[in-house]
């Protein structure tokens, strides 16, 4: 080849790459291209139209985004209870207009708070420095040859609210069975039997238990449960069954001592229900179960000597007691040390 021809086609080479590189590179520079910008007047205008008033005239005196100035020496409207109008209260007021009027929150938040709060509630009935009488009827439990059915009464004195003195005092109605009478004709075998005259008793008493509970279903009743104990003096004699022909005895007061407990219901402030067991503790003189033969230096027969007619043991007797009675408290009534 020639050398003219040679740089003529070295020349269209190089001109071709040059075309094909810019063909190359316009989508570049086309995709690099700004995005043409919105039209600035219609953006303004939607952000214009949220601003709220924007298109109401501001009241004289005011700026564009502040509130409107209250002049001096006003307040802000408020409703009959002192709240600002808008509030919770006007909303109460409005479902119930006459809760709202019957509200008076400045007296309300002037009043004076009483700072102590009991959660116990205050005992129904105190017994505190007050006086409690007792009338009651009773009846032994525990005697199978002699019934001992008994009216008493039972004054006590509370120096505190669990803690009591008092006295009591029982007369008796005495009336043997005819069980040992039948059974000392058939058997020849006789027991020795007791009756009682009266019995007198200074006591103690402490109430540990105290609650309430509901009957008849609409009511509440309140109770106690006591202990006591005491000591006095019973009246008592032998009846005479070995030989009844011969014998006679006087009645004879001798030590008694007593324990028991109580319950009591209350149907009001100073008016109870008393049910009581109690046991009397003395020691007794019985029945001699043998005859005396012979006869003394005075010529009196033997059985007829008063000095053989006692067992020459002394023996301690139970007197199982169950009371039923009422309790009346005076005074009537009272003021609680602390009140509510």
């Amino acid at each position: 080849m020639r050398p003219g021809a040679e740089g003529m086609a070295m020349n269209q080479a190089r001109v071709g790459l040059l075309v094909a590189a810019a063909l190359m590179g316009l989508p570049l520079t086309a995709a690099a291209q700004p995005n043409k910008p919105a039209d600035k007047k219609a953006a303004e205008e939607p952000a214009k139209a949220a601003e709220p008033g924007a298109d109401q005239p501001a009241e004289p005196g005011t700026e564009p985004g502040t509130e409107p100035a209250t002049e001096p020496g006003t307040e802000p409207a408020t409703t009959e209870g002192g709240a600002a109008a808008g509030g919770g209260l006007e909303e109460l007021c409005a479902i119930d207009p006459d809760a709202c009027k019957a509200v008076d929150l400045e007296k309300a938040a002037a009043r004076e708070l009483n700072p102590e709060i009991y959660a116990v509630q205050q005992i129904y009935a105190l017994r505190r420095l007050r006086f409690e009488l007792n009338p009651y009827a009773a009846l032994g439990l525990n005697d199978q040859f002699v019934s001992h059915p008994a009216i008493g009464l039972q004054a006590n004195f509370y120096i505190t609210n669990v803690i009591g003195v008092g006295i009591n005092g029982n007369f008796y109605f005495n009336s043997p069975s005819n069980f040992n009478f039948q059974t000392s004709r058939a058997a020849r075998i006789g027991q020795s039997i007791t009756e009682y005259q009266w019995n007198a008793n200074a006591n103690f008493l402490y109430v540990p238990i105290y609650g309430k509970f509901a009957g008849f279903s609409d009511f509440i009743f309140h109770y106690d449960i006591y202990l006591l104990g005491g000591v006095g003096a019973i009246s008592t004699r032998p009846i005479a069954v070995v030989d009844p022909d011969n014998r006679t005895f006087d009645w004879k007061p001798k030590v008694a001592f007593n324990v028991g407990a109580g319950l009591r219901i209350f149907f009001n402030r100073w008016f109870a229900i008393n049910a009581e067991m109690r046991d009397y503790i003395f020691p007794d003189e019985l029945e001699n179960q043998t005859i005396a033969s012979g006869v003394n230096e005075d010529g009196t027969l033997a059985a007829q000597d008063p000095e053989t007619w006692l067992a020459s043991d002394v023996s301690w007797t139970n007197n199982v007691q169950a009371q039923l009675g009422i309790s009346i408290f005076l005074p009537p009534t009272w003021e609680y040390k602390l009140p509510k």
